[in-house]
């Protein structure tokens, strides 16, 4: 398995780049929002990658976070979503936005992406829904494992200061949620409602925005 790939971005198309990694050319497919952020031609660059394998062909997808790589290969296991489907929503939404939508099960917003109709986004949503909250979580597991979950490609002559850590609030607000007694899918939907009002919150203050919407209502 390729699970990333570091080189030199040799040329980009409209849904691929080509990366040259000492002399191998890797073609890697990516989504609008990876490729507009990517560093132009002849610069390093690093993606981490997804190898699908076809009975007559091997496809390369690349990501700069690990969340929207997992968010990717989640998505894949969805009847009806291809890859092709699957970067399309990752586009739309980024992975955050993904993370949210299944979190709070708004199908409508998944069905925004080009070529996913009202009843593949809604089998997403379900199948998907009792995922999302260990991939939320994964933000701040990964940051604290790795020291870093965002690939940082700006050239270099541009670049100010290191790719910032992801925010490990969610991921610890989930966890005091879920320890507190409440059901991971409902925990995961009130975080992602909390922090789509105010994604600056810190732990403290995402547990007690998270625990307000939870509250019995009246």
């Amino acid at each position: 398995m390729i699970g990333k790939i570091a080189g030199i971005l040799e040329y980009r198309a409209t849904d691929h780049v080509l990366i040259d990694v000492r002399g191998v050319g890797y073609i890697v497919y990516v989504t609008n929002r990876v490729l507009a952020g990517l560093p132009s031609n002849g610069e390093a660059v690093a993606l981490y990658t997804d190898l699908l394998v076809r009975e007559d062909n091997l496809q390369l997808f690349g990501f700069t976070t690990l969340v929207e790589k997992e968010w990717h290969r989640l998505l894949m296991s969805v009847q009806g979503i291809g890859a092709k489907a699957s970067l399309a929503i990752l586009g739309a939404l980024g992975a955050d936005g993904v993370s949210r939508a299944i979190a709070l099960g708004d199908w409508n917003a998944l069905a925004k992406a080009k070529g996913v109709g009202p009843k593949t986004a809604q089998r997403v949503a379900i199948e998907l829904k009792d995922k999302a909250p260990a991939v939320m979580a994964m933000g701040g597991s990964i940051a604290e494992a790795l020291g870093e979950e965002v690939i940082d490609n700006e050239p270099a002559p541009k670049r100010r200061a290191p790719a910032p850590k992801a925010n490990p609030a969610q991921g610890e607000a989930l966890s005091a949620l879920t320890n507190l007694g409440y059901a991971p899918g409902d925990a995961a939907g009130a975080v992602a409602e909390a922090m789509g009002a105010d994604a600056d919150l810190d732990t403290s203050a995402l547990i007690r925005a998270a625990l307000k919407l939870l509250a019995p209502k009246g």
